[in-house]
């Protein structure tokens, strides 16, 4: 499947969950949030799109990893540093224990499964040579995010991905890591 039928498929599905997602709200109901986030410097907006359900997207420049497959890297650290598209399907899954336990469920704070997509852009900066300007990883991830003060967020997930660019190069990695701190510009 090419890469334009390949988004197309994506944005479908994105605006079919995005319509369905209007359901009645109680105590542990989650909501809309639009977040900065700074150590991957990003807007965030996070889309409520069922009971349990958030459909995050970023967009920012960041720090990255160089993928083998797709980069030919020095010896020694390897960087890449470059625009950024992240988004990521949230199902919260531990709200109403937090909830009988007394902790914050405020702008979304709970644990997640996820399936995160991102891409990257033309280089800023790097060490490496990468084998096209621009490339995609996707995969399944399990984290939490937590919010102090109803402002100050801290996001932490980690799971495997498969990464490719559209010349066919391809690999997978066995352990994503995103960590970020954010402030929460909702009120």
């Amino acid at each position: 499947m090419k890469v334009k039928n390949k988004t197309i498929l994506i944005l479908t599905i994105l605006i079919t969950i995005c319509s369905n997602g209007q359901e009645n709200r109680s105590n542990t109901s989650l909501k809309n949030n639009l977040i900065v986030n700074f150590i991957n410097p990003s807007l965030e907006y996070e889309l409520v799109v069922g009971k349990r359900s958030i459909l995050s997207s970023s967009l920012g420049v960041g720090y990255n990893g160089a993928y083998n497959e797709l980069t030919i890297s020095n010896d020694g650290f390897n960087y890449i540093i470059a625009p950024f598209v992240d988004f990521q399907y949230k199902f919260m899954y531990n709200r109403k224990r937090r909830e009988k336990l007394n902790k914050t469920l405020s702008n979304n704070s709970g644990n997640f499964i996820s399936l995160r997509a991102i891409t990257r852009g033309w280089s800023i900066a790097e060490n490496v040579t990468r084998s096209d300007d621009f490339d995609f990883a996707v995969g399944p991830t399990w984290g939490f995010q937590r919010t102090w003060t109803n402002n100050i967020r801290l996001l932490m997930d980690i799971g495997p991905q498969y990464y490719f660019d559209s010349k066919g190069n391809s690999g997978f990695f066995p352990f994503m890591i995103q960590i970020n701190i954010g402030y929460n510009l909702t009120k």
